[in-house]
């Protein structure tokens, strides 16, 4: 699934197929498309965890106000994925709590 008219920033053009890294694993996108667009065509539902109780969050809005969908964007935390258009190369990285700068933020895959 992909989203093809965005409230925010329009509708869809599809530009060349690029490849983002999202916690290691290559995920196919296309150019200028929001990262969470490329993320949930890829199977991903789990953008960051919660501070304090470390729960799953993902898309929600899809306009760039709730935050669940922030993820660490090439070194950069709390970057909102959902408004976000995908460059090839870019390296995704899932958040846990805040984040960290420089893309040690405890991303990855979260055991059990």
């Amino acid at each position: 699934m992909r989203i093809e008219d965005h409230p925010i920033l329009g509708r869809a053009e599809r530009g060349r197929r690029i490849t983002l890294t999202v916690d290691g694993n290559p995920v196919v996108a296309f150019e200028g498309e929001p990262i969470a667009a490329a993320l949930l065509a890829g199977g991903h539902r789990v953008f960051r965890y919660t501070a304090k109780r470390r729960e799953p969050r993902g898309l929600f809005c899809a306009l760039g106000r709730c935050t669940d969908c922030v993820m660490t964007v090439d070194g950069q935390p709390n970057v909102r994925t959902c408004v976000t258009p995908a460059r090839d190369g870019m390296i995704v990285q899932t958040q846990v709590g805040r984040g960290k700068w420089g893309g040690r933020g405890g991303g990855g895959k979260r055991k059990g």
